[in-house]
């Protein structure tokens, strides 16, 4: 007889989750409460229910939170400009601690003692799930059936679907797994196993070919308050219609594609495919506020961090002290990154043309190269000599 009575499962309703729904209750013998977290990924979910239903879930959860996922996850990540390795938005990487999160509010509400999830036992996102279940609940029972069965490939999964008349999509010529959320959409396995070969064109989902975009550009207009976005051409929208509006613009022109070799928190190597076109859009028009608004040495300390941050984030440690700390500091350094950028979105790439504030620190009194009243070139010769000093010393003993 297993200890374990209710298990929270994050489930998709795809071939890993359904698979793993009725093996957790002929293994453990237990009721198994089916989550869905709708996060922005574009499908249709309540076929989600249903089939869950039939699969054997006690109970399912089919809860919105995409308002909460781009306002409190991909929101502050952008607000310190975050991007893991210079290139990954970290799309998947934000989305995983709010859904082990809400996991972990639903196992309290239903008296579930073990949570459980579809990660396998080579990738990030185990990590990330269990990171955040450990911080929220350090007692909380995980299972992580990746890393006890022994269905160990997709034809076993397949076969064992079969037999217990579960319904999957999942076909054995399925060429690569994909992770989709309001911010992006991750595409890997399969034929992009080889870092060699190009991508399908027909993969993609959210952008067009940028050589099919439009013949003309777009200007697009963004207004930030304090680091967040809170208008597109002038229209105020809330955080995940704003994020959506992006990404209809950016989709439309083709932005957002990256092919990227990454070091995974494990120690190997793996090739992702990402589109975040509205988060491409996002992080250019930031950094153009914050050119204008941000004091020199805050943007240079602030972004000596931007890798650190961005580790923690990859790593799953969101709900950590470090995190936290860093958050706090990224967040004091936007108090003045109030203002507008203007962009040009043109087959596959993002332009900045404009940026004001009100607090710009931008002084064209200071910076023109016509005759000024404010600035003694003179005063140059004295800090170049000075910052010179030591050069010269080393010279002179050398």
């Amino acid at each position: 007889m297993s200890d374990v009575k209710k298990v929270v499962l994050a489930y998709s309703g795809g071939l890993d989750t359904s698979v793993i729904l009725k093996w957790l209750i002929e293994t453990y013998d237990c009721e198994v409460v089916a989550f869905v977290a709708d996060i922005g990924q574009g499908e249709e979910l309540e076929p989600a229910r249903e089939k869950a239903e039939k699969t054997g879930a006690c109970a399912v959860y089919i809860d919105d939170l995409t308002e909460e996922f781009v306002r409190d996850y991909v929101f502050p990540a952008f607000r310190a400009n975050a991007v893991y390795e210079g290139r990954y938005l970290l799309g998947t990487s934000l989305a995983r601690p709010l859904i082990a999160k809400r996991q972990v509010e639903i196992a309290r509400a239903e008296g579930a003692d073990a949570v459980s999830h579809g990660a396998t036992g080579k990738g990030n996102d185990q990590v990330r799930f269990e990171l955040t279940y450990l911080a929220l609940s350090p007692n909380i029972r995980i299972i992580a059936p990746w890393r006890e069965w022994d269905l160990m490939s997709r034809t076993k999964l397949m076969d064992y679907a079969k037999k217990h008349g579960i319904i999957v999509d999942a076909t054995p010529a399925k060429p690569y797994s994909t992770d989709r959320n309001l911010l992006h959409i991750s595409y890997e396995g399969g034929v992009l196993e080889d870092p060699w070969a190009a991508p399908d064109e027909s993969m993609f989902l959210l952008t067009v070919d940028p050589r099919e975009a439009p013949d003309q550009p777009e200007e697009v207009t963004i207004a930030f308050e304090q680091g967040d976005p809170v208008s597109v051409n002038g229209e105020k929208l809330a955080p995940a219609n704003l994020l959506a509006k992006l990404n209809e613009l950016g989709g439309k022109h083709g932005i957002g594609r990256e092919d990227i070799v990454e070091n995974r928190f494990v120690g190997m190597k793996s090739r992702g495919v990402y589109e975040t076109p509205g988060g491409t859009i996002l992080r250019a028009a930031h950094m153009a506020v914050e050119s204008v608004t941000m004091d020199r040495e805050v943007t240079h300390l602030r972004d000596s961090l931007i890798p650190r941050y961005a580790e923690l984030v990859y790593y799953g440690f969101w709900f950590s002290p470090e995190r936290e700390m860093l958050q706090k500091t990224m967040d004091e350094a936007q108090a003045n990154v109030t203002g507008e950028a203007r962009l040009l979105l043109y087959k596959g790439s993002v332009r900045v043309v404009g940026r004001r504030a009100e607090k710009s620190l931008y002084r064209p009194d200071f910076a023109t190269f016509e005759e000024d009243a404010v600035y003694s070139q003179k005063d140059a010769e004295g800090f170049i000599r000075l910052n010179a000093l030591r050069l010269r010393i080393r010279s002179l003993v050398g």
